[in-house]
C-alpha cells in the first residue's frame, strides 16, 4: 500500500467546475452566516435581528467614512510560516456528491392526530413513566467531568484557561490596556442628522462620532436564535410606534441619547451604535428599552423550553422592560432567574442614576472585563474550582459569586506558590503545542492550521497512522479524531470568519456524512455561532464561525519585521541571480573608454558565501566579458534581501536594493 492511497492527496491549481445543467446557488442561511462571521459582533448571544438591514447600514457607514459603498471590514494581514510544499496530486471530484452542497434538513414532522381527552388511567401511566425516568437517571452511573477554571491575572494581561480532565478546552486572553468598547453603554449627544444616509452622528467622547443608523433607532425584532414568549400583561401601556419619519423630530441635533456600542471603530469609521440596549447577566439578558421576552433557541429540549417559558411569564418585570433566557439557564431552578433579574435591575438602576446626573458625553455602563465575564459565562455546577493567582482578583471573584450563590464561593481558591500558575497546571506546555502550525493527533495523524487574510485553512493528514489492512476505516478514524481537534482549535485560537477544512479523501458517502455529523455535534458546545456545510465534491468542508474579537494569533503576535509577515525570505541563490543581473546592467552602461572600472558589492554574509563558492566561476566570467573588476564584502547588519553596489574608486553608490 503506497502513501498515495492515504492521501497525502495533494492537488494542483485546477478546480472543479460544475458542468452544464449544474449550478451552485448557496442557500440563504449560508450567505447570512458568511456575512455575520465576517462582522465584528460581541461575543454575547445575539438578541436583536441585526441582519435584516445590515447591507443598507454598511453602505451608509462606508459613504459616511468616504469609502466605496461595497467595502468590507477586513482584519490586518496575518503572516504564516510556509514549509516546503510537496508536489501535489490532482484530486478528482466525487461526481456522486451533488454539485450544490446543501445542509440536509429534516422533513417537517407529520401533524399529530388529535388526542382523545386524558383519562384517569392515562394520567397515572404518564406520572409513573416520569417517576421511572427520574429513578433510572439517579441509579444510572453518570460520567463526571473534572472541570477547572485557572486565572492568571497580571498588571498588563489577564489569561483564563478552562481545563477538563486536565486538558485545555477554552483559552481567553485580554490586555488590561485595551478599551472594552463593544457592549458598553454611553450617554451621547446627537451632533447632526444625515437624511441622505438615514443616519445620526453621536458624540460619545471619542475622536470620531459614533454612527447611528435610523434602523438602529427603530425598535428591532428578535434574532432568529430567540423565540418570542407572550406574557399576559393586561395592564401594560402600549408604547407609541416609532418609525424612521419620527426620528428627526424625536432626536434633533443637540439632543441627549442613550446608546450601546455594537461595533468598534475600524479604520476611518467611527463606532457603530444602537438604541436597542441589552445587558447580559448569568442566566438572563435584560432589555431596558424593549418589552419583548424570549427564550434562546439553542435550548433544544421542548419540555425544558416550555418550563422556561412558564418561568418568563411568572417573572415580575418593570413596565417597558423585557428579558431573554440565555442558553446557560437550561436546567436551572426558577429562584436563580429571580435572583439574576434582581441583580440586573440593580445594575440598570445604577446606570439610570448616571444617565440622570452626568453630562453627555459619558460612559454609563462599561462592558465587564475578562474576569467578570468568566464568572458570568463559565461558572456552572460542573466546575469544581476556580484557581486565581492574584489576591485582589480572588477577593473580587468571591464577592461576585457570593451574589449569585454563596455555596459556590467556596470553589474559589487562591494560588500563592512560587511556580507560575499556568506551569503548575500544565497549561503552558499545552499552549505551546496547541498554537503550533502543525498539531499532532493521538492516532499519529496531524492537522495544519494556516490563518490568512481571506480565510482560515485547515488540512488533515494521516501522518504515521497507516494500515494496509483497512485503509478506508483508518482514514475515517483519523478524520473523526481531526474533527474533534479542529473544533477545539477553533475555540482555543478564537478563529473566526470563513474556514475551509481539507479532510482526507473518503470514498464512502456514509463516512463523509459521519464526519459532517461529528462536526455539527462538536460545534454545539461552541459559544460562537457557527454554520457548517457538508463535504463537497472536492472533499472540502466549508464553515463560518462568528468573529467575536481578533484571534489569539492577531492579538499576541506582530508581523515579523524581517520578512514583513510573509514567513519567507529570498534564498541566497535568488539573491545571487539578482546581483549578477544588476552588475551586468551597470557594466553594460559604463563608458567604453573607461579602462579601470572597479565595483564593490556589499551583501549579507549568507549571500557572500554563495557568491564565493558555487557562483565564483560566473563572477569571473562576468569580469572577463565586460572588462571590469568586482570585489565583494559581507555586512551582517544588512537584510538578507539587501545589497549595495559602489564604485570602488569614487565611492559613489550606483545601486541599493532591498532593506
Amino acid at each position: 500500500m503506497t502513501d498515495r492511497n492515504f492521501s497525502s492527496r495533494r492537488r494542483g491549481g485546477q478546480r472543479y467546475r460544475p458542468g452544464r445543467g449544474q449550478s451552485f446557488k448557496p442557500e440563504r442561511g449560508a450567505w447570512e452566516a458568511r456575512a455575520e462571521a465576517l462582522g465584528d459582533k460581541p461575543g454575547e448571544e445575539s438578541v436583536f435581528d441585526t441582519r435584516r438591514h445590515e447591507r443598507e447600514i454598511l453602505r451608509a457607514q462606508n459613504r459616511a467614512a468616504g469609502l466605496p459603498e461595497d467595502a468590507t471590514d477586513t482584519p490586518a494581514v496575518v503572516g504564516t510560516a510556509m514549509d516546503d510544499i510537496e508536489k501535489r496530486e490532482y484530486r478528482q471530484p466525487h461526481l456522486d456528491v451533488p454539485a450544490e452542497v446543501r445542509e440536509e434538513t429534516a422533513p417537517p414532522p407529520a401533524p399529530a392526530p388529535a388526542s382523545p381527552p386524558p383519562t384517569l388511567m392515562g394520567t397515572l401511566k404518564a406520572a409513573a413513566q416520569k417517576v421511572l425516568q427520574r429513578v433510572t437517571g439517579l441509579v444510572r452511573k453518570q460520567e463526571v467531568t473534572h472541570k477547572e477554571i485557572i486565572i492568571n491575572a497580571e498588571s498588563l494581561e489577564t489569561r483564563v484557561a478552562v481545563l477538563e480532565e486536565g486538558r485545555l478546552e477554552e483559552f481567553t486572553i485580554e490586555r488590561t490596556e485595551e478599551e472594552r468598547l463593544v457592549g458598553s453603554i454611553f450617554k451621547g449627544k446627537v451632533r447632526n442628522l444625515e437624511d441622505g444616509l438615514k443616519a445620526a452622528f453621536v458624540d460619545i467622547g471619542f475622536e470620531k462620532n459614533a454612527f447611528l443608523h435610523y434602523w438602529d433607532i427603530v425598535p428591532a425584532s428578535f434574532d432568529s436564535n430567540v423565540e418570542l414568549v407572550e406574557r399576559d400583561d393586561r395592564g401594560r401601556r402600549e408604547k407609541p410606534k416609532v418609525t424612521q419619519k419620527d426620528i428627526p423630530r424625536l432626536y434633533p441635533p443637540g439632543t441627549d441619547i442613550v446608546i450601546q456600542v455594537s461595533k468598534g471603530p475600524i479604520g476611518t469609521k467611527g463606532p457603530r451604535v444602537t438604541t436597542n440596549l441589552a445587558i447580559p447577566g448569568r442566566f438572563l439578558v435584560l432589555l431596558p428599552n424593549s418589552d419583548q421576552c424570549g427564550v434562546s433557541r439553542k435550548i433544544e429540549n421542548q419540555e425544558e423550553r416550555q418550563r422556561l417559558k412558564k418561568i418568563v411569564r411568572n417573572l415580575t418585570l418593570p413596565d417597558g422592560m423585557g428579558v431573554i433566557i440565555r442558553t446557560a439557564g437550561e436546567g436551572q431552578q426558577a429562584r436563580y432567574f429571580v435572583r439574576d433579574l434582581a441583580l440586573l435591575l440593580e445594575e440598570w438602576k445604577a446606570v439610570q442614576e448616571k444617565i440622570n446626573t452626568e453630562p453627555a458625553p459619558c460612559c454609563v455602563f462599561r462592558e465587564p472585563d475578562l474576569i467578570e465575564r468568566t464568572v458570568r459565562d463559565f461558572l456552572t455546577d460542573d466546575v469544581e474550582r476556580i484557581v486565581v493567582d492574584n489576591h485582589a482578583s480572588y477577593e473580587r471573584i468571591r464577592t461576585m459569586i457570593g451574589k449569585i450563590s454563596r455555596r459556590s464561593a467556596s470553589k474559589v481558591k487562591f494560588y500563592n506558590e512560587s511556580q507560575p500558575i499556568f506551569d503548575r497546571f500544565g497549561i503552558t506546555r499545552q499552549l505551546q503545542t496547541a498554537f503550533a502550525r502543525q498539531v499532532h493527533l493521538k492516532s499519529g495523524g496531524y492537522i495544519v492550521v494556516d490563518e490568512t487574510e481571506a480565510l482560515v485553512a485547515i488540512d488533515v493528514n494521516t501522518g504515521r497512522h497507516k494500515s494496509a489492512k483497512d485503509p478506508e476505516s483508518t482514514i475515517t478514524k483519523v478524520n473523526l479524531e481531526a474533527a474533534e481537534e479542529i473544533c477545539r482549535q477553533l475555540r482555543l485560537r478564537n478563529m473566526g470568519g470563513l474556514i475551509v477544512l481539507d479532510f482526507i479523501d473518503m470514498k464512502s458517502g456514509k463516512d463523509r456524512q459521519a464526519v459532517y455529523q461529528k462536526m455539527k455535534e462538536l460545534l454545539k458546545r461552541d459559544r460562537a455561532r457557527t454554520h457548517v456545510l457538508p463535504i463537497s465534491q472536492l472533499g472540502l468542508m466549508e464553515m463560518t464561525r462568528q468573529r467575536h474579537t481578533e484571534s489569539v494569533q492577531e492579538s499576541v503576535y506582530d508581523d515579523c519585521p524581517y520578512c514583513k509577515g510573509r514567513g519567507v525570505v529570498k534564498s541566497p541563490l535568488t539573491m545571487s541571480v539578482e546581483i549578477q543581473r544588476k552588475l551586468a546592467e551597470i557594466l553594460k552602461r559604463r563608458p567604453r573608454d573607461e579602462s579601470d572600472f572597479q565595483l564593490r558589492v556589499v551583501v549579507h554574509p549568507a549571500v557572500l558565501e554563495r557568491l564565493r563558492n558555487e557562483d565564483e566561476h560566473l563572477i569571473i566570467e562576468l569580469e572577463k566579458r565586460y572588462f571590469g573588476k568586482l570585489s565583494f564584502r559581507g555586512e551582517p547588519t544588512l537584510h538578507a534581501e539587501q545589497f549595495k553596489i559602489v564604485n570602488a574608486i569614487t565611492n559613489e553608490e550606483l545601486a541599493s536594493v532591498g532593506g
